[in-house]
């Protein structure tokens, strides 16, 4: 359960980002969130990813009080959390494999392990032919596919998505969310930022609309349907 209570954001330049907001995601769901450049959005997720503390309020992921965390605590709480970027952010001089083992390797997983899961992601997103390309040889669509591999690689509980289909042309951006939405089946959280209407009335999940810091509406489009986390399903996002 993600919940924020009472939220307030402000930044020391004054910028008001979130005012009061009251918010619920359970586990397993599917949510969008949408509004304008400057409503708020990037803000949910630093506070989040702890990047930023609350002005007001509290935020509770799991069994994490966010304003309580301890900073020794912090980067095993994020382990729980994957990112993916609208820029990818992979890193330029390491091949696809080395990108995913990478994510795994600063967590302190066993060699012994990234062997087996990194060519699973690879097989299961259909990229073992890539495994030796670096990133300047991939289409945007096979570098997102990546960058999706290696924040799911520590198998986290919930994914966050910026803008994760920004840079991709309309086919591309389908499928990118096709593959979001085999990880939520599975019953991972999925968070999606984007402000693109079509992809949005298309999948026809939760949507939170921000506007000028407040949450305006939360809906659940037509075929909505909420997931329960299994105990265990190892590598099978396909």
């Amino acid at each position: 359960m993600i919940e924020f209570r009472n939220v307030r954001k402000e930044y020391p330049n004054g910028v008001v980002a979130l005012k009061d907001i009251n918010l619920k995601i359970a586990d397993g769901e599917f949510v969008f969130i949408v509004g304008a450049s400057g409503a708020g959005k990037t803000t949910i997720t630093k506070l989040l990813l702890k990047e930023e503390d609350v002005t007001r309020g509290r935020i509770i992921v799991g069994n994490y009080d966010l304003n309580k965390i301890r900073p020794h605590d912090i980067p095993r709480y994020r382990r729980s959390l994957g990112y993916v970027f609208q820029d990818f952010r992979l890193l330029p001089n390491m091949t696809v494999f080395e990108n995913i083992a990478f994510a795994m390797r600063v967590v302190g997983e066993s060699g012994s392990k990234i062997r087996v899961m990194v060519p699973r992601l690879l097989m299961a997103f259909g990229m073992t032919d890539k495994r030796r390309s670096y990133p300047h040889e991939l289409s945007g669509g096979e570098k997102q596919r990546v960058a999706i591999m290696r924040a799911i690689a520590n198998d986290p509980l919930t994914l966050i998505a910026d803008e994760p289909t920004g840079n991709l042309d309309p086919k591309m951006s389908y499928e990118i969310m096709e593959v979001l939405e085999r990880i939520n089946n599975i019953g991972r959280t999925v968070i999606v930022i984007t402000h693109e209407k079509a992809l949005v009335d298309h999948f026809k999940k939760r949507v939170i609309t921000i506007r000028k810091g407040e949450i305006v509406s939360d809906e659940i489009g037509a075929g909505y349907v909420q997931k329960r986390r299994p105990d265990e399903i190892a590598g099978s996002y396909r």
